[in-house]
């Protein structure tokens, strides 16, 4: 990777809508994994845009090689605690179970994610259950607390927390 590009580059701008460039920043930090470091320190930026550009790259890249992101656990984990923006909430909620995580950190990571259970945002409460049910696949220990969560989001949640925990409960072969 040429020693000047500057990924932040990519992801500035002012639409809180749109998420710009991540997906070449994606790209990008796939051909260069060591880049990665870029985005994760981005993700503390003072621009909110930057932010939620860099948790949408960091998050897109690490579906294709997890392995991106493993150097950077203890600060991913430790965001996901802190996070308050709802971009960043949701991201780190998808990324964190792609972590390989000790007992103690899963079981850390599942009470975070309960507590985005009760955020503003739908996509940040479903991404938390998502999360939560892929712990418990790597966890039996949070089994039957992620198919109690399963079954109330599936009567009572949002229509995104009901048709996701439908499909959750289906591949568990659990009823509603």
């Amino acid at each position: 990777m040429p020693r000047k590009l500057d990924l932040l580059h990519y992801l500035k701008g002012a639409d809180r809508r749109s998420i710009g460039r991540s997906n070449t920043v994606a790209a990008l930090v796939l051909e260069h994994p060591r880049a990665a470091g870029q985005l994760v320190r981005a993700l503390w930026n003072t621009d909110y845009v930057i932010r939620m550009r860099a948790a949408d790259a960091l998050e897109k890249a690490s579906i294709q090689k997890p392995a991106i992101i493993s150097p950077f656990k203890s600060e991913l984990l430790g965001l996901l605690a802190e996070a308050e923006q709802q971009e960043l909430r949701w991201h780190l909620a998808l990324m964190v179970p792609r972590l390989l995580l000790t007992t103690a950190e899963r079981h850390r990571a599942a009470a975070d994610l309960r507590r985005y259970l009760d955020d503003r945002s739908s996509i940040v409460k479903t991404c938390a259950l998502q999360a939560i049910f892929e712990l418990s696949e790597q966890d039996s220990s949070l089994r039957a607390e992620a198919l109690d969560l399963l079954r109330t989001a599936a009567r009572s949640g949002t229509a995104a927390m009901r048709a996701r925990s439908r499909i959750l409960l289906k591949k568990l072969k659990a009823e509603p």
